[in-house]
């Protein structure tokens, strides 16, 4: 068995620095490559990983401007020589000692995922603003996709796949950020497997949540089940008419 780690990053040149060393400090004695994908950052990121490679397995795939993260971890894929594949982010927020954890299920599953809502599992360091947001995100995936029905964590970032089960996704949205929501809806995997960690607080630099991320996650949504979709929104703005005209009333 050969593991494939992809990480798609930009502007992380202090965290992949830190995060390379410990990926091969976990799975050391394993056959594995890392392969960064790299969206021109500005801050030399590949330019760090390519130094890495020195010393660890690691392949940089430069690309030439910011392209999306879905689009990234394609791309990773098709360079990928590994037989299971670990998606992960490389802003330390995903724990490289759940790595052993995720591959030793992956014989029994076509997907583990490291998962924030199991017993055991949890987040560290969000605002009430974006709690809101992550559990808004992962609500809509399991009411509106049939791949995450009984998903505790369909938007989690950090998951491992058989490469017979992932060669199989094209993405839906290239500059996508909710990756696995796309494979889950697009796939329709048998075996879905979850892992439970703790999700912290980025070790260094910015975190990428922005308006056009949500509105990158709305449109998967929309193309993964337009029907459900469209319902979804009928009901909800009857509902805010119902709401809005009742307390007029009241008043």
């Amino acid at each position: 068995m050969k593991i494939s780690i992809i990480i798609p990053t930009y502007n992380e040149r202090e965290n992949i620095e830190r995060l390379i060393p410990l990926i091969d400090n976990y799975i050391r004695g394993l056959n594995y490559e890392i392969i960064v994908v790299d969206d021109n950052s500005p801050d030399d990121t590949a330019k760090v990983a390519e130094a890495l490679s020195t010393k660890y397995p690691v392949k940089v795939v430069k690309r030439p401007s910011k392209m999306g993260l879905s689009s990234a971890i394609y791309d990773g894929m098709r360079v990928s020589e590994g037989n299971v594949i670990v998606i992960m982010d490389a802003d330390l927020q995903h724990p490289p000692s759940l790595i052993p954890k995720l591959v030793k299920h992956i014989d029994k599953c076509d997907i583990v995922i490291a998962s924030r809502y199991l017993r055991g599992g949890g987040v560290q360091g969000f605002g009430l603003l974006r709690f809101l947001i992550s559990l808004g995100a992962t609500v809509l995936a399991r009411i509106l996709i049939k791949g995450c029905r009984g998903v505790r964590d369909p938007v989690s970032g950090f998951f491992a796949a058989k490469r017979e089960i992932l060669s199989a996704w094209r993405p839906i949205e290239p500059r996508g950020y909710k990756v696995l929501v796309e494979i889950l809806g697009y796939l329709k995997p048998h075996r879905v497997c979850e892992e439970p960690y703790v999700f912290k607080q980025r070790a260094s630099g910015t975190s990428k949540l922005s308006i056009q991320v949500i509105l990158s996650y709305i449109r998967v949504l929309y193309k993964l089940n337009r029907t459900g979709f469209l319902i979804l929104v009928l009901g909800a703005s009857a509902l805010f008419a119902v709401l809005i005209y009742l307390l007029a009333k009241l008043i």
